[in-house]
């Protein structure tokens, strides 16, 4: 993700994340795509306002798909799905043309990358996978 925001713009958006920090590797393993440079093309005009409604998007699909997972709500169910279609609508509006099949790595990355399984799991363990499951539960229900 590129960005045109301060360094403290950055701390206070981001807290302790900083995603400088991963831009290297995130070139290393996905700069020859479209997806890359699109994220690229289109992250570096965002405003600091735009980064904050990204987030508040993000947070409120994620404590949604929360409620959902402590709710008791299946994976596979329209509801969940409906919450991973939505995730993906916020992918490919703010960064690249998510496509399902993108959209079930990006699943699957949640849960074999430590990072990112800590990232959906500190405060609901098996979250992460269960946003795996409802992502590819969503695929699944649009290819049919």
């Amino acid at each position: 993700m590129t960005t045109n925001l301060t360094p403290d713009e950055k701390r206070e958006l981001f807290g302790d994340f900083d995603p400088d920090q991963h831009a290297e590797e995130a070139e290393q393993r996905w700069g020859q795509t479209e997806a890359y440079r699109q994220s690229a093309q289109r992250t570096s005009k965002y405003t600091k306002q735009d980064w904050e409604r990204i987030k508040a998007e993000a947070a409120a699909n994620t404590e949604a798909l929360a409620a959902a997972f402590t709710a008791g709500v299946p994976a596979g169910d329209p509801r969940a799905a409906d919450l991973a279609e939505e995730h993906r609508q916020h992918i490919s509006r703010w960064f690249y043309d998510c496509s399902y099949e993108i959209h079930r790595g990006l699943g699957d990355m949640y849960v074999a990358d430590p990072r990112f399984t800590a990232n959906y799991d500190t405060s609901h363990p098996g979250l992460a996978q269960y946003i795996r499951d409802a992502i590819h539960a969503n695929a699944d229900r649009a290819r049919s």
